[in-house]
């Protein structure tokens, strides 16, 4: 945004709005608000601060407007899209309604255009893309910004293009067009049904973007007249001229992308700013790289750029700027003046010049045809306003936000018939109207049905009973079910098998609002362990050791003389092993030392014997059967031969 010069003393300036927000400059003026740059205090930055026009303060609908006002500034609020300028917070501080919005230092495309005079057409294309896009955030949330202009579209540092300025043209025409049966806006950019019916969606922004686009490239709007009457009827009754009208070299394309998107009929336009984003690069990757870098020549008059200008010279200001906001009448463009339309009568060329004298008797029958004529012409158009006229029409009120009683005593008040339909939301309470069909503004025969859409609340559901399904089916059944899942809990479990839930949270059967997030939690089996080593434990302390971890235990037994007997001497799986509770364990316990056969030593030479009694593993004392007795020949053994014995058994030879 850029400052403007101040001429006359503003008094907000050095005002702190809502004891936050510190107004330090002015920086640009439309025809509903004055665009300040302030300092919030609280969060210590630059703030763009958007204060609504005193003599809309001081409207006998103030209180309407500043109400509708504050709820579309919450509805753009909600807008996040990079290509959007923020809004952070509204408000009212004594006779000052404002907002808050995103401070982007810089200028706007009308600035832009007023010292390019044109743009390229490859930097058109693009800026239109931008724009539509971010345009198409609103419109996906079903707001509209009805007042796109390039005084609206902001150019920040990086050369990007920013939408501003979202709420407070259909804040206030929302309530004018009820009260007075005029709109706001911007006469160079709005859609024919938009003036004529005072009705607007996301077609409407469609055309504002279309005329845009045909400004860009050719330099020139494609409706021009004295007044701002005159441009809208050209809106209302002629088509957008050909951009190629202009710029000859233009390709056909580019004409039938305007065309398309400022079709007079909103039924003949891309349906919402993201079906125009989609020709937009459509017809941009038709045409070639050299016409997208070439730039029309400015149109003959143009001031390529903006002259210095002397802060004390007196200006002259032009009755309506090429960005200025205006107040238009609903209707305009039918075949007869809306009621109350004043309408000027000539007056007569001569007051003094006198009618020649006529007899009595032919002015009493000229008196008398007069009388009749006028009655009869009166009773035709008493006929025709009631009948099919503007006294046959009435136009659908706001009904948005309002209680259903208060819905309906409007609408009989309106001589309009209606239809209850309820209608789930997440936002809007219980018994209040959502919306209606035909909408707010609509023109309609009196004693048409509205249709009004009434908040049921939330859609509640009934969580479904999913304990002991596997995961993958549960979650299935869960978002079939309409609910969004929330992050699954894994838990191990010595009973439940692997991946099957084990429960939900909220409870199965509790009925509860759609957007709750369910979570399950779901088994992930036995807990991973490691095998303790219980080698060189006796029996019982190894057992005890191997239960704390569930494990199922095989027990082995064989003969060692690594482990006194009792003690586990092996296992399988080793200690240290990674493994999951439950698993299964082997260890070995030793029964003592290994078992060996004793062998015939008897008529063994003694030194052969006592080696061979030795060598198979037994213990060996001898002695003779005499004192006198010689190491000679063994004659007896005390242990029978072929006995087996623990390995270490003592065995007594005896020789001759």
């Amino acid at each position: 945004m850029t400052p403007v010069a101040n001429t006359i003393t503003d008094p907000l300036l050095g005002r702190v709005i809502d004891g936050r927000y510190e107004v330090r400059e002015r920086v640009a003026a439309g025809g509903m608000a004055t665009v300040y740059l302030a300092f919030d205090r609280r969060l210590e930055r630059d703030v763009a601060l958007k204060v609504m026009h005193r003599h809309l303060e001081i409207d006998p609908n103030s209180a309407e407007i500043v109400r509708r006002f504050r709820r579309e500034a919450k509805s753009a609020a909600r807008l996040t899209h990079p290509g959007i300028v923020h809004v952070y917070d509204q408000g009212v501080d004594d006779d000052v309604s404002y907002l808050t919005m995103e401070y982007v230092a810089g200028e706007n495309l009308r600035e832009r255009m007023a010292h390019e005079g044109t743009l390229s057409l490859g930097e058109a294309l693009a800026t239109a893309e931008q724009v539509l896009d971010a345009l198409a955030s609103a419109h996906r949330q079903g707001l509209v910004h009805q007042d796109v202009k390039p005084e609206n579209v902001l150019i920040d540092a990086e050369g990007r293009p920013r939408v501003a300025d979202f709420g407070l043209a259909r804040a206030v025409t929302e309530v004018t067009s009820t009260t007075a049966g005029t709109i706001m806006g911007t006469v160079a950019y709005l859609g024919p049904e938009l003036i004529t019916t005072g009705v607007s969606d996301a077609r409407t922004d469609v055309y504002a973007v279309g005329v845009l686009l045909y400004e860009m490239v050719t330099g020139r709007q494609p409706f021009t007249g004295a007044t701002a009457l005159d441009v809208a009827g050209k809106h209302v009754h002629e088509s957008v001229p050909a951009p190629s009208s202009h710029v000859a070299w233009l390709p056909p394309e580019v004409d039938a992308l305007v065309a398309h998107m400022t079709a007079r009929d909103p039924g003949a336009r891309p349906a919402d700013a993201a079906a125009a984003v989609a020709l937009v690069r459509q017809a941009r990757e038709l045409i070639d790289d050299p016409t997208l870098d070439r730039r029309a020549d400015p149109p003959s008059g143009s001031i390529p750029a903006r002259a210095a200008q002397d802060d004390d010279a007196t200006a002259v200001l032009s009755p309506t700027p090429a960005g200025s906001t205006v107040a238009l009448p609903i209707g305009l463009g039918h075949p007869f003046p809306a009621v109350g339309t004043d309408v000027a009568v000539d007056a007569d060329d001569d007051p003094d010049a006198q009618e020649p004298p006529q007899q009595r008797n032919r002015a009493g029958w000229w008196v008398a045809a007069v009388v009749v004529a006028l009655i009869a012409i009166g009773a035709g158009t008493l006929w025709w306003y009631n009948a099919i006229g503007p006294g046959a029409y009435t136009t659908v009120p706001p009904l948005e936000q309002e209680k259903v009683a208060d819905a309906e005593t409007i609408l009989r008040a309106a001589d309009l018939e209606f239809t209850v339909e309820q209608v789930n939301d997440d936002d809007v309470p219980e018994g209040v109207v959502i919306s209606s069909e035909p909408r707010a503004q609509a023109r309609v025969l009196n004693g048409t049905e509205v249709t009004l859409y009434v908040s049921d609340g939330p859609l509640m559901l009934v969580i479904p009973d999913v304990v002991g399904e596997q995961r993958g089916d549960a979650e299935s059944e869960i978002t079939e079910t309409g609910f969004p899942l929330g992050e699954a809990v894994e838990e191990y479990s010595d009973t439940v098998p692997q991946g099957e839930v084990m429960s939900v949270e909220p409870a199965a059967g509790t009925e509860i609002e759609h957007y709750t997030e369910v979570t399950l939690t779901y088994s992930g089996g036995p807990a991973p362990i490691t095998f303790p080593d219980v080698t060189g434990m006796v029996e019982e302390e190894a057992l005890a050791a191997l239960d704390e971890h569930a494990l199922v235990v095989t027990i082995e037994r064989a003969r060692t003389e690594e482990a006194e007997e009792g003690v586990v001497f092996a296992q399988s799986p080793d200690g240290g092993t990674d493994g999951l509770r439950l698993d299964a364990i082997t260890i070995t316990v030793s029964e003592g030392p290994p078992l060996v056969t004793v062998g015939d030593y008897v008529g063994q030479p003694y030194d052969e014997a006592v080696a061979a009694a030795e060598a198979a593993g037994l213990e060996v004392s001898v002695h003779g059967k005499w004192p006198w007795s010689s190491r000679d020949i063994i004659i007896d053994q005390s242990v029978t031969p072929g006995a087996r014995v623990e390995k270490g058994e003592g065995i007594t030879l005896q020789y001759n």
